[in-house]
């Protein structure tokens, strides 16, 4: 069975890796963690992520578009992934734990239902592979992590209730002014003229400086990674504003978590899973929303050197 299109149901507890018995830290998201004395926390900070993979069976794309993104929408829902992380720490924080059966705060299922498979959610695939004919994508083709980036960085505009902005450094340069810059613009809804008025607002709702979520695409070789990058690219894990890395190999995308030595840890997306709807008393079911079994690991060396590092920021950098 091609890999690219597992169903759910074929997937078996047994078939995955358990974690490795190992004295090396384990780091997930800025947080480290013990492999021998502490497997259930590092499974169940996994497990509190949230798991964009393949669906079908949604509403054509388009109204006459594809009804299922397998094959093609690994990176989408990388993407997905990494903006569902940056939205959990804004509104529930990094420690927030999932626990399967229990009841669900509101602002989860916010989350939840803008990432749900329609046209009307914030961040479904839909609108991701919409906005991304903008950026030269057809609906159907295959997203390198720039492409997402910047579409992210546009649908991002919309969600008022989030105020989340996103920048994608380019050239492997962060300038803190061009940030602000844009910040400001945004936030005052108007041009220069009134930006002193903005910055006065500073303390208020509309102050501003967003929380950000910032994305540097970065190529760490040429077909392969270059071991010089190797362990910077895993310290970007220890920091505590950590996002993770989008990446994977060629036409095959993974959302990059955490590392154990020389192997890093992500999550798949190449499972296709049935779409979801909300239940008539709008809560979501959402089991299929987060991965249940030992993650996913992949020999660092491995990976495709085409990558975006990512990591938030939720006040303003002196």
């Amino acid at each position: 069975m091609d890999a690219a299109t597992l169903t759910y149901d074929t997937l078996g507890f047994g078939e995955f890796e358990d974690f490795p018995e190992t004295s090396e830290p384990v780091w997930i998201l800025g947080k480290e963690f013990n492999a021998l004395t502490e497997k259930d926390d590092i499974l169940s900070d996994v497990t509190s992520r949230l798991w964009f993979t393949y669906r079908k069976n949604f509403s054509p794309i388009g109204g006459t578009g594809p009804t299922s993104d397998t094959g093609w929408g690994c990176m989408l829902r990388c993407g997905q992934m990494i903006l569902g992380e940056a939205l959990v720490c804004r509104h529930l924080g990094r420690d927030w734990r999932w626990v399967r059966g229990q009841p669900q705060r509101g602002q989860y299922i916010s989350i939840l239902n803008a990432f749900l498979d329609k046209k009307d959610s914030y961040y479904s695939l839909h609108q991701i592979a919409q906005m991304g004919v903008g950026e030269g994508k057809s609906i159907g083709q295959w997203y390198g992590p720039n492409t997402v980036a910047q579409v992210l960085k546009k649908l991002t505009v919309f969600d008022s209730w989030s105020r989340l902005a996103v920048h994608v450094a380019m050239d492997n340069t962060v300038v803190m002014e061009e940030i602000r810059t844009r910040l400001c613009q945004s936030s005052s809804g108007c041009h220069n003229g009134c930006l002193e008025g903005a910055c006065a607002l500073a303390e208020e709702e509309t102050a501003l400086w967003k929380p950000l979520v910032l994305l540097i695409p970065l190529r760490l070789g040429l077909s392969e990674i270059n071991k010089a990058y190797i362990e910077t690219l895993k310290q970007c894990f220890q920091l505590p504003q950590s996002l993770g890395v989008i990446g994977g190999k060629p036409n095959s995308a993974h959302y990059f978590i955490g590392y154990v030595g020389e192997e890093l840890i992500y999550l798949d997306p190449h499972t296709t899973q049935p779409a979801v709807e909300p239940c008539e008393d709008s809560q979501v079911p959402d089991d299929t929303y987060h991965c249940q079994h030992p993650p996913c690991r992949m020999h660092i060396c491995e990976i495709d050197p085409s990558v975006a590092v990512v990591r938030r920021t939720e006040a303003e950098p002196m």
